[in-house]
């Protein structure tokens, strides 16, 4: 027994044994009627329960003050509050701590920083919603507050358009503001803007609403006295304060609201004020407006993003997006299966591009013809539409107005002529040549629809108009490709020196902008203007950066020697490049990375230009040395074993 062992251990110290001790509760219960055994189990539990170990039992602790997460509580012995919840409790069941070890009061564990961020950032969004009550009972259980009392207050002033109120909260929120590391400001960097500055911009902006809510009112004196005696000493802004005193001069509301730019007085605008208040305290004393929102929108734009094949619009907005899963495009939605083969060309097809509203396709082959085909946008199927015929050379480029009006076609580099074809009557309206002994090869739209450039590899450079009269020459240049760049006035064209220059025909200055180390077969631009896509012999397909004019990237895969081949940007947002290859496929690249996400097979023979449709980001074409057109669409809908057994397109990812 208990005091047996107990007496044992006085006698091993060489202490005397301790006199009897009064009956216990176990021996009362031996007496109303339990056995000796019985009383003495019961007797060792409840003395086991008590912490007393079979002593006397010790007096009870006085009560404690608990912190828990910027939260105190005022908890008993047995009784003691942690983040709102019983400590003898763990989420609605009994513990199972053993009392030995923790013979003190039972403590919660403490909410981790990021738990209490979590926990802000939820009641933020349900407060938001008007879910008050959810609120207060969300911080009361978890110990912390949405935020601080002083910014509590200062929201409510604000709100109520109690604005001396409100300005003397700032001087409270001015000594937590103190720390220049918790200073959080959405465009300069928290440590270039001193706490004084801060509040000068919030009390400029305080004052300002004031000043705009006296004037609706009609309050002209009291406007003029908040704009000479409390927001011209703070001596900020003085631009601004010249603007707001222009609005004095406004006779009806309606007209103050109008060029103001501002909703007038009332919920709207003070809310507006308010997101730009918050902008600048730190987040531990008042979250940024629609904080989770914002972190939403935020990794959905991510998911987007790390998408390989992504390649339809995604709202950044939340409504329309599950936030239950990840989003994931599947590549069955991608245009890498092939939906038709356009068989009509007699010989090698050399060139295709899609018309600039997407509605159409033109193709030149080596047979010295042009075809043009309607694209159905629901079947994404094409059918020939008209067959330009009379070229004495084989059609090794085109190009459509910017208007989609006219066509463009030149031949190859023994061909002196081009010709400019009407698309909707299909005639000819131009066929210019200036000496027989031209090579002109490539042409370029100037972005008015009025004017085009031409040149090769012979020397001749020529802005011409559209009944072919030539407007400016430039000497000696021997031109592989070109590309008008939307001022109106400078001209991308890549030379036999293995670079690109841009010309501006109305100073004749030039300037370099790429140098590559190898021949540059052709070069595409991306619609804004930023990116430019190579094809270098040998090399293979390069991205350069035209603006800060370094190379961005090298894509790997293609097979690429000295025969011309076309890439080009496409998907939505152009966010993928496409190229041909002389190993009879056609790869294609997500740009950010420099392996392949998909090659394409089905040409027997060179890839020698692939076009995306810049309308419809599912439809691709490609034409070959094969004689053929391939036009690429998504998967067929099928069952998903069907689905499962499609061939053509082979993922690189897998």
């Amino acid at each position: 027994t208990l005091a047996s062992a107990a007496s044992s251990s006085a006698s091993e110290t060489g202490g005397a044994s301790p006199p009897p001790r009064k009956k216990s509760r176990g021996s009362a219960a031996e007496g109303a009627g339990e056995s000796g055994a019985s009383a003495a189990v019961n007797a060792f539990y409840k003395m086991q329960a008590n912490g007393t170990g079979g002593q006397e039992p010790e007096p009870e602790p006085e009560p404690q003050v608990s912190c828990r997460n910027g939260e105190s509580s005022s908890s008993a012995a047995g009784a003691v509050h942690s983040n709102g919840l019983l400590s003898s409790a763990n989420n609605g069941l009994p513990s199972t701590e053993s009392p030995a070890s923790d013979t003190s009061t039972k403590k919660k564990k403490r909410l981790s920083q990021s738990d209490e961020d979590v926990i802000r950032l939820i009641g933020q969004h349900l407060h938001g919603l008007g879910l008050n009550q959810t609120v207060d009972l969300l911080m009361q259980e978890s110990g912390c507050r949405l935020e601080h009392p002083a910014a509590t207050k200062f929201r409510n002033h604000v709100m109520e358009g109690e604005w001396e109120k409100a300005e003397s909260d700032l001087n409270e929120l001015k000594a937590l503001m103190h720390s220049p590391s918790a200073v959080v400001v959405r465009v300069q960097s928290p440590l270039s803007i001193s706490t004084v500055r801060c509040v000068n911009r919030m009390k400029f902006l305080l004052l300002q609403q004031k000043y705009l809510e006296y004037l609706e009112d009609g309050k002209v004196l009291e406007a003029l006295q908040v704009l000479r005696a409390e927001l011209t000493p703070l001596k900020y802004n003085t631009e601004r304060i010249h603007v707001l005193s222009g609005y004095l001069m406004c006779s009806h509301p309606d007209d103050l609201r109008a060029k103001a730019e501002w909703e007038g007085k009332g919920t709207a605008s003070r809310s507006k004020l308010l997101d730009k208040l918050q902008t600048y305290l730190p987040p531990s004393v008042m979250l940024p407006p629609r904080r989770l929102q914002t972190l939403l929108r935020q990794a959905v734009e991510l998911q987007r993003d790390r998408c390989l094949y992504h390649n339809t619009k995604l709202d950044s907005g939340l409504d329309n997006v599950s936030l239950l899963i990840d989003h994931v495009c599947s590549r069955k939605q991608f245009p890498c299966y092939t939906q038709q083969i356009l068989t009509e060309h007699c010989n090698e097809v050399w060139f295709c591009k899609f018309s600039n509203d997407g509605t159409k396709l033109a193709s030149g082959s080596k047979d010295t013809t042009v075809i043009i085909w309607q694209v159905d946008p629901d079947s994404l199927q094409l059918k020939q539409l008209k067959t330009l015929e009379g070229h004495a050379y084989g059609v090794s480029y085109l190009a459509w107005s910017p208007d989609d009006s006219y066509l463009i076609a030149c031949g190859p580099d023994d061909c002196s002529e081009l010709w400019l074809w009407s698309v909707q009557t299909g005639e000819l309206r131009t066929k210019m040549s200036q000496s027989h002994e031209d090579s002109l090869t490539s042409v370029a739209w100037n972005p008015d629809g009025k004017r085009f450039v031409t040149g090769g590899q012979r020397g001749q450079f020529y802005q011409c108009d559209l009944d072919g009269n030539l407007l400016d020459s430039w000497e000696g240049v021997r031109v592989q490709c070109l590309w008008c760049v939307s001022d109106g006035r400078t001209v991308l064209a890549s030379d036999t020196h293995q670079r690109i220059r841009g010309y501006n025909f109305e100073d004749l200055t030039d300037r370099n902008i790429v140098q590559e180390d190898h021949p540059i077969m052709s070069f595409t631009v991306s619609k804004n203007g930023r990116l430019a896509l190579l094809n270098v012999a040998t090399q293979g397909v390069h991205l350069w950066d035209l603006q800060d004019r370094v190379l961005v990237r090298k894509y790997q895969g293609v097979t690429q020697g000295f025969y011309t081949i076309h890439s080009c940007f496409g998907g939505y947002n152009e966010d993928f490049i496409a190229s041909g290859s002389e190993d009879h496929k056609v790869y294609i690249w997500h740009k950010r990375s420099e392996l392949p996400i998909a090659e394409l097979t089905g040409h027997t023979r060179t890839v020698n230009c692939v076009s995306w449709n810049p309308v419809l980001p599912g439809l691709m074409a490609s034409a070959s040395d094969d004689g053929t057109v391939r036009v690429w669409g998504p998967a067929p809908f099928l069952d998903s074993q069907e689905t499962e057994g499609l061939t053509g397109c082979y993922s690189m990812d897998s």
